[in-house]
């Protein structure tokens, strides 16, 4: 009975891998599901025999969910890989559940939720190999530049009358933070580094939401989840465009603050938009916007990088506001798309981050 358990649920992971060839941004095709399939079968069922109970357990679990419930770390002990595997565990993984087309680990970030993600280097005797524990990283560049002025756009939020705010009571879920109805910045002095902002065109929907936490779960529809959820804030005057694009947030985004860094990961099933003035090259003279895939992370936000902007930008031209990020739920913007400007789209997310002073 206990075995024919583990072999039932050997036989079912293998049947959620991943038949079509993922969507990678390198040169090369990806290898076709019957090339996948006997190329990493034996290393994964001999991967499934070394996992505990528990493990496979999890594993089975996290695969069957996508990733939808967090089900947490899938340890895999070190000193059990075999010197002929040629690919870690958790790169196998990643191939066969997410991505199969997927070469190296250069290509793959671990996430801030996993636990491994806080162990120093050497550090344990086991690596976490959860599939949904890690992202894949996006090359820095634009999918489309605009060309109209950021002076110009940067600053809808900050810029409108207090009126436009809805007043309607707002409920959220599961939340940890404190809630403020102010439009200011704030600083790392204040506790939390950065403030959160959800807009309906050019409404603002519910009140600043502060996050103190190293990451915040931004979600619609997300089972067990915690966080910031735009599901339950309500709106007096929404019209069908930003109700069909609210039920396309879904699982939503990561946003994790590492080492004085912003990442964001796009756990949904549809792609992001993002503007950041640091994702643009020193001396851009308008913004450029990126977008981001399912599963893909980038790196929102790089000191190093503002600081070089704050040095080089000219008056009047380049970004006014290093510390604001701006990110769209499956509509894009600019000059490549029909909506020139954030505050066309639907449902859009303004990230002010916390000033160093």
């Amino acid at each position: 009975m206990f075995r024919s358990r583990r072999s039932l649920s050997a036989r079912q992971l293998w049947r959620h891998r991943c038949t079509t060839p993922g969507r990678g941004q390198g040169e090369g095709a990806p290898p076709s599901p019957e090339e996948l399939h006997h190329a990493l079968r034996p290393a994964a069922l001999q991967l499934f025999k070394k996992l505990k109970d528990e493990q496979l357990w999890q594993l089975a679990e996290a695969v069957e969910s996508k990733g939808r419930w967090d089900c947490g770390c899938v340890w895999f002990p070190l000193e059990l890989r075999s010197a002929k595997q040629t690919l870690a565990p958790f790169v196998l993984l990643c191939k066969l559940y997410r991505w199969p087309d997927l070469r190296s680990t250069s290509e793959l970030k671990r996430l801030i939720h996993c636990e491994n993600y806080w162990r120093k280097g050497g550090e344990g005797t086991s690596i976490c190999c959860n599939p949904y524990h890690f992202s894949r990283l996006a090359a820095p560049e634009a999918s489309a530049a605009s060309s109209y002025k950021t002076r110009d756009t940067l600053q809808p939020a900050l810029s409108k009358p207090l009126h436009s705010i809805t007043n309607q009571e707002t409920t959220y879920c599961n939340v940890r933070g404190i809630h403020d109805t102010t439009l200011s910045r704030g600083s790392h002095k204040d506790g939390h580094w950065c403030k959160l902002a959800y807009w309906e065109h050019r409404t603002r929907v519910g009140r600043l939401y502060n996050v103190t936490e190293p990451f915040i779960q931004i979600f619609h529809d997300l089972p067990k989840g915690s966080g910031f959820c735009l599901g339950f804030l309500g709106s007096e005057a929404r019209n069908e465009m930003v109700r069909r694009t609210r039920k396309k947030i879904g699982q939503g985004l990561i946003l994790s603050h590492e080492q004085e860094e912003v990442w964001v990961y796009n756990r949904s099933e549809h792609p992001v938009f993002i503007n950041s003035p640091t994702l643009a090259p020193v001396n851009a003279r308008g913004q450029s916007v990126h977008k981001l895939l399912p599963g893909y992370s980038i790196k929102v936000f790089d000191p190093q990088q503002a600081e070089r902007i704050s040095r080089c930008s000219v008056l009047g031209e380049g970004p006014s506001d290093l510390h604001s990020v701006r990110i769209s739920f499956a509509k894009g913007w600019g000059g490549c798309y029909s909506r020139q400007f954030i505050t066309s789209c639907p449902c859009w997310l303004e990230i002010l981050l916390s000033t160093p002073k």
